[in-house]
């Protein structure tokens, strides 16, 4: 079997997971000149900002790296929805003074499309990794056009045989641990997702691809654990986020750095769709998953809000605080300490 760090390119398998509103190409220049697979999170930038993030990667670093996207359908939006969730924030608003009319609807995250395509092909990043399946055979074509590799995140057995199927040249085993959005797309049955070290040697023994851990690995004996169970590398993200490089919020960083991290749950209050995240008021007192929440991304414009007038306040309480289950590997170091930190267990694994 071909290796993951072949199909990367990089001296470490060891991927640094993309993380939307945590970072920015600081950090990607930052791991791939450590010998790890720095990844910048697009699905939340324009067009402009993207294109320059892309130009200071190509200015930082000539090692490789990746790029991430999301590949949902946009839901249809529901008027009726719509007005349920804002009923169900309604006391909120009134708590912060906000008038629910004002508020605007709309995505706040984009699929994959042949614009970003387009643009992408300027840069020619080696690796693209999605997350909720593959882009259409013509769009996945385009970005094998001009030499990527293509990763996918598969949460069951039949999510990475379908990846396997479909083109994927190796897949991300996300465990229930990990931080931020689940990857699921064939099933939303949340009871049929599993924890790192159980999906991973499955997957191992299912497909012929190569199979990244990612979820809970927070330091050396977490790489040295996963390799032991048949993984070709790692993806860490949660561990990176309190590093100069991240851009992770003084509420976000404090809370990670709090006993508060030890208590993370899925929630579908902030996009509409299940993310790991750290328990907190809104979480709490309407449940971490409500049914009122209009379909990812669609449940964002109506919280948002809620989070700016909180922050200002100097509180996290509607703020998405995304944190894997294993917060003890965050540490205020450099992007490129903590990726030398974690590359000391793949000579453990040995």
């Amino acid at each position: 079997m071909t290796t993951l760090k072949q199909i990367i390119g990089t001296e470490l398998p060891l991927i640094q997971a993309p993380m939307a509103g945590i970072q920015t190409s600081a950090m990607v220049i930052a791991v791939s000149n450590a010998g790890g697979l720095g990844s910048l999170p697009c699905a939340m930038l324009s067009p402009d900002v993207m294109r320059g993030e892309l130009a200071a990667i190509r200015a930082g670093t000539d090692k490789p790296y990746n790029v991430n996207f999301f590949c949902h359908t946009p839901p249809v939006p529901s008027a009726e929805r719509e007005a349920t969730w804002r009923a169900a924030l309604a006391p909120y608003y009134a708590e912060f003074g906000i008038d629910a009319a004002s508020i605007p609807t709309g995505p706040g995250r984009n699929p994959f499309s042949a614009d970003v395509a387009d643009l992408l092909a300027e840069f020619k990043p080696p690796v693209v990794s999605f997350h909720f399946g593959l882009p259409s055979e013509a769009l996945l074509a385009q970005v094998r056009g001009w030499g990527a590799k293509v990763l996918g995140s598969a949460t069951t057995v039949d999510e990475a045989l379908w990846l396997e199927a479909h083109g994927a040249d190796a897949v991300i085993a996300q465990g229930l641990e990990a931080g931020g959005h689940r990857g699921h797309f064939l099933s939303h049955d949340l009871t049929k997702q599993l924890g790192t070290f159980a999906l991973l040697p499955q997957l191992v023994r299912a497909i012929k691809l190569p199979v990244i851990a990612a979820g809970g690995i927070a330091d050396a004996d977490g790489v040295a654990a996963a390799m032991a169970l048949g993984a070709a590398g790692v993806q860490v993200g949660t561990a990176y986020m309190l590093t100069p490089e991240a851009t992770t919020s003084k509420l976000h960083r404090a809370a990670l750095k709090s006993d508060a991290a030890r208590h993370t749950a899925l929630t579908n209050l902030f996009t509409g769709r299940p993310a790991r995240g750290i328990v907190n008021r809104v979480m709490r007192e309407l449940g971490p998953i409500g049914a009122a929440a209009p379909e990812f991304p669609l449940a964002t414009s109506g919280i948002a809000p809620l989070r700016a007038k909180a922050e200002a306040q100097g509180s996290g309480d509607f703020s998405p605080l995304w944190s894997g289950q294993n917060a003890t590997g965050c540490r205020e170091v450099s992007s490129a300490e903590v990726t030398r930190a974690l590359a000391q267990g793949f000579s453990a694994s040995l």
